[in-house]
């Protein structure tokens, strides 16, 4: 019998809930056939067979959390018969594996939607050489390989001697104590709900992966960073313009749609250059400002499901075209449940966008362990004054929420200042790029 536990979904990643079983025992799979959907607090993904076979049990209801190396289903696979299995194509990539009695095998590390887009291409993921962490094969790996190209070469990894800082297992064992202890809130003490239903019917709904992993990191953030926020409008007026002029040129183009979200990106960048105190973590375990020195800008997306936050990275070297194509890629696989989990993950600052949706204004909670997040208002037309007159301007209304730990008002009125100067004028914001 093989025993398929439940495979390493990627960094952090260490349970996830079971959303919908593609089997029940008995049933004849074949290797690669969807075996279970499992929702991590990251995003949902679809775990493929590894092996064919007949199922004789699987691991857990639908609602159960599953934890990383838990058997999610035991197969047999000596059966040979099959069921209507999808046409003949490469077999799912399996390499051998020792296990007490008869050698085992199990799938090549790669995460599910890697695993789709081998199958799409035809691609076999034994013959692929991996360069992503702990010998992971990842979606560029298969898209290379399927071109004819070549994997770079990895360096030589030479020992290093961990750095001075490193804590030691008593250090750390004491960091993690603190953590513990700093978590203690003086007179807070949660009160049991009442029974809401003595007063009219109600429905109870299980706090799943993802809307349990936005409700952790909210309570987090709102009780251990100190917010600010600053307020401002940006005259959009000559960049809508532009951005309407353009979208009509290039109509019928690939990437032909620029959005007011991808101006208001580079925008970001180029504030958060102006004010790296935004661009920042706190380690208050060491007392230390970790200023990063990449721009990697994380987008809220309304999945349905939570909030899902995908991360565009390296937003300083890409243009407005392509950061708004890219957008649309990220949000649209965050919506599906197809975005990997490494696209959730190095962000250092957060947009969050409800002007589709409405709304004036928000006060948006920091994305922590992030210092700073921006919330987009709806754009609007209003009467200003412009050198004397009254004027009919698309304002767009901007709200930084900061960390006061780590950044101070001045900060803050420097980016988005430097935010407001960029929309205001769209040859600024063409020279970013």
């Amino acid at each position: 019998m093989f025993e398929f536990r439940l495979p390493d979904l990627g960094e952090g990643i260490h349970e996830g809930e079971i959303i919908k079983w593609h089997v029940q025992v008995g049933d004849l799979v074949k290797a690669d056939d969807p075996l279970v959907d499992v929702e991590t607090d990251k995003a949902a993904v679809t775990i493929p067979s590894p092996v064919g076979g007949r199922i004789v049990r699987v691991g857990g209801n639908v609602g159960d959390t599953v934890t990383v190396g838990a058997v999610i289903a035991v197969i047999d696979a000596t059966a040979t018969e099959t069921r209507g299995a999808p046409e003949a194509g490469p077999p799912t990539p399996l390499v051998a594996e020792a296990v007490p009695g008869k050698p085992a095998e199990r799938p090549v590390p790669a995460a599910p939607a890697t695993r789709r887009l081998a199958r799409e291409l035809g691609v076999d993921l034994r013959l692929v050489s991996p360069t992503g962490p702990d010998g992971r094969v990842t979606a560029e790996d298969v898209r290379r390989f399927a071109e004819g190209r070549q994997a770079p070469a990895a360096p030589p990894q030479p020992m290093r001697p961990a750095p001075a800082h490193a804590p030691a297992e008593a250090e750390r064992a004491e960091i993690q104590a603190t953590a513990r202890a700093a978590t203690a809130i003086p007179y807070l003490e949660l009160a049991p709900l009442p029974d809401f239903a003595q007063w009219g019917p109600v429905d109870r709904q299980p706090l799943r992966s993802i809307r349990r992993k936005v409700a952790y990191k909210m309570v987090t953030s709102k009780i251990l960073v100190p917010h600010v926020a600053h307020m401002d409008e940006a005259d959009v007026t000559l960049l809508e313009e532009f951005r309407h002029r353009e979208n009509e040129r290039r109509r019928g183009q690939p990437g032909a749609h620029l959005t007011l979200l991808a101006f208001v990106i580079k925008a970001v960048t180029a504030g958060l250059r102006a004010t790296p105190a935004l661009n920042a973590s706190l380690d208050p375990f060491k007392d230390e400002i970790i200023y990063k020195k990449y721009y990697n800008i994380g987008i809220a997306v309304d999945t349905g499901k939570g909030l899902v936050v995908p991360v565009l990275r390296d937003t300083d070297r890409k243009s407005i075209v392509a950061i708004s194509s890219a957008v649309e890629d990220l949000a649209k696989r965050a919506r599906d449940g197809t975005i990997e989990v490494s696209d959730l993950q190095g962000g250092t600052f957060t947009i969050t966008n409800v002007g589709p949706i409405g709304g004036t204004a928000l006060i948006p909670a920091v994305n922590y362990p992030e210092v700073a997040i921006l919330g987009m208002g709806r754009v609007q037309e209003k009467p200003v004054v412009r050198d004397g007159q009254i004027v009919i301007r698309k304002m767009l209304p901007l709200t930084l929420s900061f960390d006061h730990r780590v950044a101070d008002g001045a900060d803050a009125a420097r980016f988005v200042s430097e935010m407001v100067r960029e929309l205001s004028d769209p040859n600024l914001l063409l020279l970013e790029t």
